[in-house]
């Protein structure tokens, strides 16, 4: 059980990893990325990457089909990051916020905030419901808690609070980007463990305490065969007696000998019997809790492989 949970923990993460980086590869290199420098790098690094570069990709020198727009991306690209102020709303907006002549202004930021969660919160709250999704719920909310406390802390820092050891080239924007797209899919991987690690104990229960009725019976009645064997030997009725009493009593029919002859049934043989019948009903009890645990397991593992051939199918269908 508990190898199974951790494998499909690092499915889940391997997951994510592997969808983050789909969405990267689709995105494309960003400004610093184009000229080869970092978020820390002075216009004098820029303007020397720039010459570098232009040089290898400019359309005299380069007779590649795409040089022209790859010498405009370049060209682009060190006139944004030139620019400081230019940069800093790249930092925070990417190369949209360039077009729109966008600016950082606190009480649009934070309706755009709560516009954003309220309805993604909305959301995996519905698609939450129900027993099997408890826990698919907290951790749900718990990375959308930590997704908003996060992207405060980046937007309203006046720069990048990402070290530069850790993503030298990627900026505020990107990694709100990034976690943005990933939520999707961490709430469908969150559903999906959770549905795995679900256990229904009033349905376990209910089961549990059929079979233990069904076992009580055994041995109320095996228990009132022998209390009739006993009440015939302190009577004085003999063995032949006894074999009477416990022929008409017992559910179970007991065997006839050669000639009609009903053999005889001592107290001793019925406590064996009784210990026969617990013996069975406890194999049967175990059985049914591990039959629980096996179906339990194989329809959570089908769903969460079903999720994720599904969303890599879909990424790839809409990335064309």
């Amino acid at each position: 059980m508990i190898p199974f949970v951790i494998r499909e923990y690092v499915l889940f993460l391997t997951f994510l990893i592997f969808i983050a980086g789909m969405e990267i590869q689709a995105k494309g290199p960003n400004h610093y990325a184009k000229l080869g420098v970092t978020r820390s790098s002075n216009p004098l690094a820029i303007k020397r990457a720039y010459k570098k570069l232009s040089l290898q990709v400019h359309p005299d020198k380069n007779k590649s089909p795409d040089a022209p727009a790859q010498f405009d991306a370049l060209k682009r690209a060190y006139d944004v990051l030139m620019d400081m102020e230019f940069r800093e709303v790249y930092n925070k907006f990417g190369q949209e916020g360039i077009d729109s002549n966008k600016r950082y202004d606190e009480t649009q930021f934070f309706i755009e905030l709560g516009v954003f969660y309220l309805t993604w919160g909305m959301m995996a709250y519905v698609l939450t419901l129900g027993k099997r999704s408890g826990n698919a719920r907290q951790w749900t909310f718990t990375g959308l808690i930590v997704m908003l406390v996060v992207e405060i802390a980046i937007m309203t820092s006046r720069g990048n609070p990402i070290p530069e050891w850790l993503l030298p080239q990627t900026t505020e924007y990107e990694v709100i980007w990034i976690m943005h797209s990933l939520f999707p899919a961490f709430m469908n991987g969150c559903r999906s463990l959770g549905a795995f690690l679900y256990v229904d104990l009033e349905e376990q229960q209910r089961k549990l305490l059929l079979a233990l009725q069904e076992q009580n019976k055994d041995i109320l009645l095996v228990l009132r065969d022998v209390q009739i064997g006993i009440q015939s030997i302190q009577a004085g009725g003999g063995g032949h007696r006894i074999a009477n009493a416990t022929a008409e009593s017992s559910t179970a029919g007991v065997p006839i000998g050669v000639g009609g002859n009903i053999p005889r049934v001592t107290p001793t043989g019925k406590i064996k019997e009784l210990q026969d019948r617990l013996q069975t009903s406890n194999a049967t009890v175990t059985q049914a809790v591990n039959q629980l645990k096996t179906e339990g397991s194989k329809n959570s593992s089908f769903g969460f492989y079903a999720m994720i051939l599904g969303y890599i199918v879909f990424s790839y269908i809409f990335s064309n």
